[in-house]
């Protein structure tokens, strides 16, 4: 789609099997004509033989600054919406404006089906409804029922996309769509004296939000959407940008919805009287200062990457960066939930700073005659995320950190045990940006090309004679000195950018070498050879304490993952395997046989359970004992009364008694310490 200086829009549709769709345009329509159009069956086309070079009202108000569209994720009649600025502050809309062979978003066809369906039932139950909101309503509802009618045609979309549907462009009620406007601009600042602040140069429009919940509403199925598309504001905002830098940021309020102009029959509705639509102006901001504005200056959007309600804005010395997150999101809540004190929020809302505007670049030499171009922003994974620009002696690119990779460590709970730690790294090295000779020190001196010119002028004869003095010389000299001085003042601005830089080398020197010395100081002192005074500790030691510090902190976060893993499997409730019940029980009933708790089974009734045997192992012990003692009572007896007991069958007894008691405590050692592992897996 091109868009012309005279107000000519025309669709190309081009195929590369088929040359002569690059010969001539599938629809043009000519917007002067439209703006005066009554009926639908009127020609609106583009004039082959060119138009008329004498001036008239429509040729000076229509003349075209920019167009463009909202996003293919926005919501309602956006998508197929044609914004365009007129040169002279006026703006127009063309909706709907497609090619004949047309693919739209996934819910797009479904949410105009249902906001179109709903209107007509409201207007048919309303009397008071206007004649003109009632044929609107018609003609919606006939577009639209002609696309429901079609089979649409299924292409197969790249990996990772559903397949799209192709439809045809309806016939009814008509190709070309009313042309709407000019907007009125409500709350727009008065009109400066400066000219150029009234002048627009580009247009962007942001879409408004496509709300999936009311087109799902009472269908079991989600819809599948990017949270991209969901979040934002449910109105169409309208950027405008003018010569002097100025940009506004307007609320569509009411919505642009499809109209065409009516059939001839229907002559009652010339005469009824149509209020422009309006927009709301929420926000002025100036991105150009005082010395930078000029006529040649002509800003433009370049849209953001990574979010819809960001762009950047780039004029002929600057580039601007303009986020509307931190007032979008704030009004779409206060939009959708009407509490007590919604309208002092909006107030305070409106009133104060909302918008985010940042310089990123500036020309160093105002110099006019090499404006920036404007920029693309590209975020590939190989190139990274950039914003390229270009001046007529090279191109200028502006390196961002992805937002992938940022982190937001003041929203995460930190845990209590953390230990931040005391000194922050020292930066060493500071990247400054790359020194970039003046393109003046590269260019050509324009004198010889002066002298050649002159030499075949009217005075040259002058340069063969000795010099005299005459006007005519006065003027060689002068125009001499005029190509002189502009390039020597050039050079000399340049050779003390130059000087400049050199002097800065010689400070990020000396700021290199104190930067050197505080790293030399901070490794004496983890060595310990800055102190002369106390004991040094040596380097070993202190690698060791903080080994055995780490250490520390590694078992005590090893102790807290398992006491979170264990609270996590007494929460789960799923329900036992029958591996996990066997296994059980027959952990009960080792823990009966080995503790002696719970009941004994019908199978063990005949035999002792070893915590019997471990009892009775006790009390024979106990027995022993007491034996021993009254044994050794009776040595002592016997030894007073001469009767000695052979020493064999003392060691022998012993040794009996011994390997008993030996085999019952292993026994009870293995069975505990096999319950300990089984309660521990």
């Amino acid at each position: 789609m091109t868009v012309t200086e005279d107000a000519v829009v025309r669709i190309w549709e081009l195929s590369i099997a088929d040359r002569w769709s690059f010969d001539r345009p599938t629809l043009a329509i000519d917007l002067k004509k439209l703006a005066d159009g009554t009926s639908v069956d009127q020609d609106f086309g583009a004039s082959v033989h060119g138009t008329s070079k004498g001036f008239s009202p429509d040729s000076f108000e229509m003349e075209v600054a920019s167009a463009c569209f909202a996003g293919r994720g926005s919501g309602g009649w956006s998508p197929m919406t044609l914004w365009i600025a007129m040169r002279e502050g006026d703006v127009y809309a063309l909706c709907p404006l497609l090619p004949e062979k047309w693919s739209p978003p996934p819910t797009l066809i479904p949410s105009l089906s249902v906001s179109i369906v709903a209107k007509v039932a409201a207007l048919e139950d309303d009397q008071g409804a206007s004649s003109r909101s009632k044929l609107l309503a018609q003609q919606q509802l006939q577009w639209m029922t002609e696309i429901d009618s079609q089979e649409p045609l299924h292409i197969e979309a790249p990996a990772g996309e559903p397949p799209a549907e192709v439809y045809t462009r309806p016939g009814k009620p008509g190709r070309v769509p009313k042309l709407q406007g000019p907007f009125e601009l409500d709350l727009a600042p008065e009109e400066s004296e400066d000219e150029l602040d009234s002048l627009l140069s580009d247009i962007c429009v942001i879409g408004p939000k496509m709300d999936a919940d009311e087109l799902m509403f009472g269908e079991e199925d989600n819809l599948e959407m990017d949270e991209v598309d969901q979040e934002g504001l449910s109105v169409g905002i309208v950027c405008l940008l003018t010569s002097s830098g100025r940009l506004s940021i307007c609320l569509d309020l009411d919505g642009v919805e499809a109209q065409w102009l009516p059939k001839p029959k229907a002559k009652v509705l010339r005469h009824v009287e149509e209020s422009d639509p309006s927009l709301l102006t929420f926000e002025v901001l100036d991105t150009s200062r005082d010395g930078e504005v000029w006529e040649g200056n002509w800003p433009v959007f370049s849209h953001d990457v990574n979010s819809r309600y960001s762009f950047y804005i780039t004029d002929t010395s600057s580039v601007t960066f303009i986020s509307l997150s931190p007032w979008v999101f704030r009004l779409e809540t206060e939009l959708n939930e009407a509490t007590a004190g919604t309208d002092f929020r909006i107030d305070l809302l409106v009133k104060g700073q909302s918008s985010l505007r940042e310089r990123l670049h500036t020309q160093k030499s105002n110099d006019k005659s090499t404006p920036l171009a404007a920029s693309a922003v590209i975020r590939d994974p190989d190139l990274g995320y950039f914003l390229l620009t270009a001046t007529s002696h090279g191109p200028i690119a502006l390196t961002f950190e992805a937002p992938d990779l940022h982190f937001d460590l003041d929203r995460r709970s930190r845990s209590p045990t953390y230990d931040p730690e005391p000194d922050k790294p020292l930066i060493f090295f500071e990247p400054r940006p790359v020194y970039e000779p003046a393109h003046t020190l590269d260019d050509n001196s324009a004198m010889p090309t002066f002298l050649e010119r002159q030499r075949h002028g009217k005075y040259k004869r002058l340069f063969q004679e000795p010099v005299r003095l005459s006007p005519a010389t006065l003027t060689i000299l002068t125009d001499a000195h005029k190509v002189i001085s502009e390039e020597t003042h050039r050079i000399g601005t340049a050779a003390a950018e130059l000087f400049r830089r050199c002097e800065k080398l010689q400070a990020d020197l000396k700021n290199h070498i104190h930067k050197a010395h505080d790293v030399a100081t901070r490794i004496k002192a983890i060595t310990g050879e800055d102190s002369d005074d106390g004991p040094v500790i040596a380097l070993n030691e202190k690698v060791e304490q903080r080994m055995e510090a780490a250490q520390k902190k590694q078992k005590e976060l090893n102790n807290r993952i398992e006491q979170i893993r264990r609270k996590a499997t007494r929460g789960s409730k799923r329900e036992l395997s029958d591996k996990e019940k066997a296994w059980i029980d027959e952990v009960h009933i080792l823990e009966n046989k080995v503790v002696g708790q719970g009941e004994v089974g019908n199978g063990t009734r005949n035999t002792k359970q070893p915590w019997a045997r471990y009892e009775e192992v006790k009390a024979l012990k106990e027995d022993l004992l007491e034996q021993i003692k009254d044994i050794s009572v009776d040595e002592e007896v016997a030894t007073q009364q001469n009767i000695k007991v052979p020493s064999e069958i003392r060691k022998a007894k012993m040794a009996q008694i011994m390997g008993l008691l030996d085999r019952e405590s292993a026994l009870v050692e293995a069975a505990k310490s096999r319950l300990e592992r089984l309660s521990l897996s």
